[in-house]
């Protein structure tokens, strides 16, 4: 099935029109991709506060509050300030396994001021289940998110 990105980036910058300040805009997010993308168990953000990444707004199950720079995916990403695409979790050094049902995994920096002000993390069940087209389509939502998002950290 092919996800309609073209779509969910409209519903997004519908989404910011009403309010851009970090909050309400990242919860709404998380919850459009959660609704949207088949097969997740989490979808959400970790903001970048206090040298670290600081649990934000989400949708899925409880998960890590503070994760490390340069510590499992997240941490990577925000480090590397790079989308890490992870087909199996379980054979990525260094893994957090914040939720044990979580298989495969993408998490894209956010940008503000030049600096990875946060991460979008994304979890599935399923091994392999994020492809090149959710690459391209969550780099695409990333970056509508910074054109328009409200940081106070």
């Amino acid at each position: 099935m092919k996800t309609n990105y073209e779509m969910i980036h409209a519903q997004l910058r519908a989404l910011a029109a009403e309010d851009g300040w970090y909050v309400p805009l990242m919860a709404n997010a998380s919850a459009l991709l959660y609704e949207a993308l088949p097969d997740l168990n989490w979808a959400g953000f970790y903001l970048y506060h206090g040298g670290q990444l600081v649990l934000g707004p989400f949708q899925g199950k409880t998960a890590c509050i503070h994760i490390a720079p340069g510590r499992g995916v997240c941490g990577t990403a925000l480090s590397e300030d790079r989308t890490m695409l992870v087909p199996n979790v379980h054979e990525f050094p260094g893994h957090i396994a914040c939720d044990s049902a979580s298989n495969s995994e993408i998490v894209v920096p956010v940008h503000a001021g030049g600096q990875v002000a946060a991460v979008l993390d994304i979890d599935s069940p399923l091994l392999n289940r994020f492809s090149d087209e959710d690459l391209a389509g969550l780099e695409s939502f990333v970056r509508i998110l910074e054109k328009v998002i409200a940081f106070d950290l």
